[in-house]
């Protein structure tokens, strides 16, 4: 099997890379500024390839807010032209979408087919992403996450290390929203099951469990920093730009039929990602995820 995975230097798809070459999965990556999806992807090899997979992203959510046009550049017509070129192509598109499509008024888990409703303009333009994708007539894949943190990019869990390590206590984080933070390595593995089983339509791969974004600071301190002070906070005391939804988890009930198991638990990740950038003792892995 070939894959080519378009943004390959970024926190998931440089754990892709990795992940499918320790698969013996023929991979090859692209990047800015090799390659543009919002502009022209001519530079981009796909012969041979089963499998394009979407790892780029407009991923600052409170930028999105005062940059829209970039955001819909890349998260909407950046997909939509990779989609496009894959239908062209003859080979299927695995497209990376995101829990901010929904308004976060459940109180049970999200499934694939619930009713979308972003809050936020990031979440439009990955609502935007999908629905290009779909119709754009190729073989898709969607694979809906959230909230992900790994060692090749910034994140949530490694600015709340950084800042303990550095002695800033007390911290103040929001604890009225329900996520489940995602590990990309483990990430990375799921998608590598779904592509070997050629999955189509939406799927939902996240991390079991589920936590606030205050309870996830306290893990991380925990690890880092055990006296650091973590204060919990309203969404509203926050200040931030974009509104977030409150509840966000997704039901992974569908990708444990399909793969026959569960996604690790959040705090697995967790620990793992803590040995990997040198904040703690290395530890084994209890799931391939």
């Amino acid at each position: 099997m070939r894959v080519v995975v378009v943004g390959c230097r970024g926190m998931l798809g440089s754990d892709l890379m990795r992940t499918l070459r320790d698969g013996g999965i023929d991979v090859s990556g692209y990047d800015l500024p090799d390659i543009d999806i919002t502009r022209d992807i001519s530079a981009l090899d796909w012969r041979g390839a089963e499998w394009i997979v979407n790892a780029a992203a407009y991923t600052d959510v409170d930028g999105a807010e005062n940059e829209q046009a970039a955001a819909a550049a890349v998260n909407a017509q950046g997909a939509a032209n990779l989609a496009l070129h894959c239908a062209r192509a003859g080979c299927a598109l695995l497209h990376i979408s995101s829990d901010y499509i929904f308004d976060g008024t459940a109180r049970i888990p999200y499934s694939e087919d619930a009713e979308p409703c972003p809050l936020n303009v990031y979440g439009r333009t990955k609502l935007d992403g999908e629905r290009l994708v779909r119709s754009s007539g190729c073989e898709h894949l969607i694979v809906r996450t959230q909230a992900l943190f790994g060692k090749h990019g910034s994140n949530f869990v490694r600015t709340i290390a950084e800042r303990v390590k550095k002695g800033e206590s007390p911290l103040r984080v929001v604890n009225d929203q329900f996520t489940c933070p995602t590990y990309t390595l483990h990430l990375a593995r799921a998608i590598l099951k779904l592509l070997l089983i050629s999955a189509r339509g939406t799927v939902n791969v996240s991390a079991s469990g589920q936590c606030t974004w205050h309870q996830l600071a306290l893990a991380v301190a925990q690890l880092v920093q055990p006296r650091a002070v973590i204060e919990p906070i309203s969404s509203v005391e926050s200040g931030r730009l974009a509104m977030r939804p409150a509840y966000s988890v997704l039901d992974k009930g569908l990708y444990e039929r399909l793969t026959g198991g569960p996604m690790p638990h959040w705090m697995d990740g967790l620990r793992e990602y803590a040995a990997e950038m040198g904040w703690t003792e290395k530890v084994n892995s209890g799931g391939k995820g």
